[in-house]
């Protein structure tokens, strides 16, 4: 199937051909010809990275009455990031349609710039609810006309305290209005305002919730967590070529990891809710440039990062539920390429990879944490690597008789000991003498039986485990016990 195939017009078409749209997504193949063709609403359940965005936003744009200029549709998302990124493809999308005006409204920038351009006239607002709100009660903005409403991530806008402005927002709106709900789950709040503000709403979803995507590695490392920084380390070090995110769940572990990882060395930077959005914009710009290796961000902070060839998702932290583990997860391996997913976990944390595995039906794979000789010679093998394949540059030649000068006193394997020491020497002081910091999965039988659970997850112990490390009799007693409290 292509884009032609859905009698969109040839500017937008246009648009879509120059950005290499070519065969739509799953969710794009279901929500843009129900959308086009039906004023019904619209729950489509989907994850991050599936094409959301054109999902909603083509009909939309198709549909827009040019000669107007007062808002027809109101996209809703739960961070700036993602309000952004929206607005910057709708952009994309509109290249061939120059009368169609989009405009993001997010707190962090000047209000009173995005009150003019209201007033200037747009068809299209894409905004955080905090700031959407804000331009009502000015009575700046209003959604009188508003034909279409869209509620992107809606899960996560109520786990971040949306909900009264949502409702706020809604209630604004005309009950004509056609009401697209994009989220990765359906929890009762999101089945609530479903049942409050939509009409005969036709449900469709690409996959089950919380799955994972095929073509993602997951593993995990055991470790104490006093060791946790060092796992990162030697994790980074082990893929000199990493290009990903680092997940923690705050933004103080935010900050001090990426402190640390800077302080270090590495190429690295904090995305956290306390940067203005000039410093966030400038951190994007660099990591989507591939000047910054390693993101360190928050769950929210990350919300609506856009990169498609990220090579690793390192989870420093487990998070608080399943569903963000996909999210977090589902940032690598996009475009068809393969990606990893790591977990640093200790181990009371083991209960919590079982119940990912369960949820998601896939196998994670416990590795070791490798030894400063690993780290050394994966290392040594990317230099030699990057020296070979190296092309030198014409303009390297009136700079050389001076080097050979200097050098001519030494021998072949003089010069390159001396070259690796240069080049080398940091990591051999940093790990001639590493411990091996993997913690030993031997302790206690209690430590592996009532390892952490996600919320309102219970986990029942193996019973072959149980018996292989139990004498009978208690194994017996603990089964019957853990049956009767799972």
């Amino acid at each position: 199937m292509t884009f032609n195939e859905f009698g969109l017009s040839q500017d937008l078409l246009r648009g879509l051909d120059e950005l290499g749209f070519v065969s739509p997504t799953p969710i794009q193949q279901q929500s843009i010809p129900q959308a086009l063709q039906s004023d019904r609403d619209l729950i489509a359940l989907a994850q991050t990275g599936t094409g959301k965005t054109a999902a909603f936003s083509l009909p939309i744009v198709e549909q827009i009455d040019q000669n107007s200029h007062h808002p027809q549709a109101i996209i809703l998302c739960p961070t700036r990031e993602l309000c952004l990124q929206i607005h910057s493809d709708i952009q994309k999308f509109t290249r061939y349609l120059p009368r169609i005006q989009a405009l993001a409204v997010y707190g962090g920038a000047p209000i009173h710039t995005q009150i003019r351009a209201l007033e200037r006239g747009v068809q299209i607002v894409v905004g955080t609810p905090g700031r959407v709100v804000d331009l009502i009660h000015r009575k700046k903005l209003k959604l009188q006309s508003i034909q279409w409403v869209v509620l992107d991530e809606a899960d996560e806008m109520l786990n971040m305290g949306f909900k009264d402005d949502l409702d706020l927002i809604l209630a604004e709106t005309p009950s004509t209005k056609q009401t697209f709900l994009f989220s990765a789950t359906m929890p009762r709040p999101i089945e609530e305002i479903a049942k409050k503000y939509m009409r005969n709403a036709l449900r469709i979803s690409v996959a089950k919730e919380s799955t994972g995507a095929d073509n993602i590695v997951h593993e995990y490392y055991m470790v104490h967590a006093r060791d946790r920084y060092q796992a990162l380390r030697r994790l980074a070090d082990l893929h000199p070529t990493i290009y990903g995110i680092v997940f923690c769940r705050t933004k103080r572990e935010t900050t001090e990891v990426a402190d640390q990882l800077i302080q270090d060395h590495y190429s690295a930077e904090a995305l956290h809710g306390d940067l203005s959005q000039m410093q966030r914009d400038d951190v994007m710009q660099r990591f989507r440039k591939k000047k910054i290796q390693l993101l360190v961000a928050t769950d929210v902070a990350a919300r609506g990062i856009d990169v498609n060839d990220l090579t690793h998702v390192i989870n420093d932290q487990l998070p608080e539920n399943i569903e963000a583990y996909v999210h977090r997860s589902g940032r690598t391996g996009r475009a068809g390429s393969s990606g990893h997913s790591f977990s640093i976990i200790h181990l009371k944390e083991l209960g919590k990879i079982r119940a990912i595995e369960r949820k998601l039906n896939k196998k994670f794979i416990q590795r070791s944490i490798p030894t400063g000789k690993d780290i050394c010679e994966k290392q040594l093998l990317h230099l030699l690597e990057k020296v070979r394949e190296a092309k030198p540059d014409a303009q390297i030649e009136p700079y050389l008789p001076v080097a050979y000068e200097t050098f001519h006193a030494f021998d072949r394997e003089a010069l390159i000991k001396q070259f690796l020491s240069i080049e080398f020497n940091r990591f051999l002081e940093h790990y001639g003498n590493a411990p091996n910091i993997n913690a030993d999965t031997r302790s206690s039988f209690h430590d592996r039986m009532t390892g952490g659970t996600f919320r309102d997850e219970k986990i029942v112990p193996d019973r072959d485990r149980c018996a292989a490390n139990t004498p009978e009799p208690l194994c017996a007693f603990i089964w019957r016990w853990a049956l009767s409290n799972a």
